[in-house]
């Protein structure tokens, strides 16, 4: 008979210890699922950079990059989103336009070969942007191109 009071307490042990773990499944689950990939990205060339923010689905951010017209070759740009959206991982924006040049990039945030956050490319955003230019005659052209932008380390600045 001492089997059986042994018995009770391990199965009110074991089912306590299940209800705790189910309990606590949603959490983790949700924080696993919660990727935060707002922060600094690479751009085309060294030294440029997306700023992107994510608040609740809402997108924010700029582009800064070297001008390359003849008006602007060299000159630093600030192109900020004129709107933007993201669905878990999916991200979608358009820039304001600079000097007769916009952005529109269509893509995926993605775990890159960083091991944390302090790693550049703990992220990657893969997908394409496209590049429309107004010449003087008000016409406009695209180039579209596959890219892959590496996050940069959480609390470092721009390279």
């Amino acid at each position: 008979m001492k089997f059986l009071p042994v018995f009770i307490v391990s199965a009110v042990l074991l089912s306590a210890v299940a209800t705790q773990a189910q309990a606590a499944a949603p959490q983790n689950a949700a924080t696993a699922s919660a990727d935060d990939y707002s922060g600094m990205y690479s751009f085309l060339k060294e030294g440029e950079f997306v700023q992107v923010t994510i608040e609740g689905g809402k997108v924010s951010g700029f582009i800064s990059r070297f001008g390359d017209s003849d008006a602007d070759k060299g000159t630093f740009l600030d192109q900020f989103f004129k709107s933007g959206k993201s669905d878990g991982n999916q991200l979608s924006f358009t820039t304001e336009s600079v000097h007769g040049v916009s952005f529109t990039f269509d893509g995926t945030f993605s775990r890159g070969p960083g091991t944390t956050g302090d790693d550049e490319a703990y992220y990657l955003l893969r997908g394409t942007l496209t590049r429309l230019s107004m010449n003087a005659e008000k016409k406009t052209s695209s180039q579209e191109r596959t890219v892959e932008f590496k996050s940069f380390p959480r609390d470092a600045a721009p390279r």
